[in-house]
């Protein structure tokens, strides 16, 4: 990120969240906007349970963007010692992945973070890692120092605690809230940290954080949630048939990445404008009305992708995209396509892969799944609706030519003006 950031702040930051749609609980609304019109040091933490982070992960790290821009300071910790841990979730207990792994999952993540934020300037952000405090602790300093703040009452009380008490919770992942909680008091003392904010799941342990701060005889400090990222038709915000959407390139590929956002469905393209977008209200809303206007056109959906793509992985990947999809329904050059873009948009499509000779292209049509039977790919030849590399196909009896190959094995094979795959050859 350049140092785009106004050091003075800015008075009207949180009106911004709120507009968007991103203040879903605060611990004092008033005093957190007071608190905000002076340059203001905050963390967000991440926890290592995977290798990436994931489009679930977006809101708080563009939030924190956001802030960083508003001229506030970021801490990005990521959880060395809790992400060993693990925050208690419904489902029940969970898997304790190796020391080793997380450690190598925590340099990832830190690394995933660093072009979000700028770690220049006068509000320079800072990686941070719990276990750098947590690490050299006893469990005789954790239970005198930490554990003595906390009401076990309190502790049961929150919501997904007593949802397990039945079934059974253990005290690795019932602890949990004091290790985060002590988070708070660790960045406060060391880094002067005054706010807090994460996802509304961790409202329970964001408030514990605040509550033990000022039972230390710090503070005050401040605090915020941002809203559960759901979709309109019920399922899961960041999920595809092929699983999670991850910010890694390797995980995810920037085209799948990229589709994913021209995919978001007409009611929550609007929202999701508000949360991921960095484009002004006017614009905003300008592309909500062009939207509404011709839904077909998916206008809003591709500025969408087409910024969160460029954010992520870059404008040269983000650009590739765009011409991938736009070539792919012939509206543009394969051969301008890098084969890294070719290759993760027809695996996307679906990518049949063929080893030795070449069958005929109507065979290829049947056995890619675009037609269902032979005798349908040869009417689509006929009635001059098959397509392969974006030109028309016109013999039934059509073979594959070495020459026609994209980087001597893809081919793009396409039926109408909507439904293509793609064509491996292995040697």
């Amino acid at each position: 990120m350049t140092d785009e950031q106004d050091p003075a702040g800015t008075p009207d930051v949180l009106d911004e969240l709120r507009w968007r749609g991103l203040i879903q609980d605060a611990t004092d609304v008033t005093e957190l906007g007071r608190q905000l019109r002076d340059p203001t040091t905050f963390y967000v933490g991440f926890d290592p349970t995977a290798p990436s982070l994931h489009v679930g992960h977006l809101v708080q790290v563009l939030t924190a963007r956001r802030l960083q821009l508003a001229g506030h300071r970021p801490l990005l910790l990521v959880g060395g010692a809790t992400g060993q841990i693990g925050d208690p979730k419904e489902g029940g207990e969970r898997n304790l992945n190796p020391p080793e792994v997380v450690a190598g999952w925590v340099d990832r993540i830190r690394d995933q973070l660093a072009p979000f934020v700028s770690f220049t300037g006068p509000v320079a952000a800072q990686a941070v890692n719990n276990l750098d405090w947590t690490g050299p602790m006893s469990v005789v300093e954790f239970l005198r120092d930490v554990g003595k703040h906390f009401p076990v009452n309190r502790m049961l009380a929150r919501e997904v605690v007593r949802a397990r008490l039945d079934g059974g919770i253990s005290f690795t992942e019932f602890s949990y809230q004091l290790l985060q909680a002590n988070d708070f008091f660790e960045l406060h003392r060391r880094h002067g940290c005054l706010l807090q904010f994460g996802g509304s799941d961790q409202w329970g342990n964001i408030t514990a954080g605040v509550d033990y701060v000022r039972r230390r005889g710090a503070g005050p400090v401040h605090a915020f949630t941002t809203p559960l990222v759901t979709r309109s038709d019920g399922t899961k915000f960041g999920k595809t048939e092929g699983g999670a959407v991850w910010l890694d390139a390797a995980l995810t590929s920037p085209y799948a990445f990229y589709q994913f956002w021209v995919n978001v469905d007409d009611r929550d393209v609007g929202r999701f404008l508000r949360y991921f977008s960095f484009q002004d209200r006017e614009t905003i809303a300008g592309l909500e009305r062009e939207s509404a206007a011709r839904p077909a056109a998916r206008i809003a959906q591709r500025a969408l992708a087409e910024e969160l793509t460029a954010l992520v992985h870059g404008p040269v990947e983000a650009a590739q995209a765009v011409a991938a999809s736009q070539a792919l329904f012939g509206r543009g050059s394969l051969d301008e396509l890098a084969p890294e873009t070719l290759h993760a948009a027809l695996r996307e499509a679906g990518l049949l892969t063929v080893t030795g000779e070449m069958p005929a292209v109507a065979t290829l049509l049947k056995e890619s799944g675009l037609v269902g039977s032979l005798n349908e790919a040869r009417r689509a030849i006929a009635e001059g609706g098959a397509y392969l590399n974006n030109q028309r196909v016109s013999d039934v009896e059509a073979v594959v030519a070495a020459e026609t190959l994209l980087y001597g094995r893809f081919l793009v094979l396409r039926r109408g003006k909507r439904t293509f795959a793609g064509v491996e050859l292995v040697r």
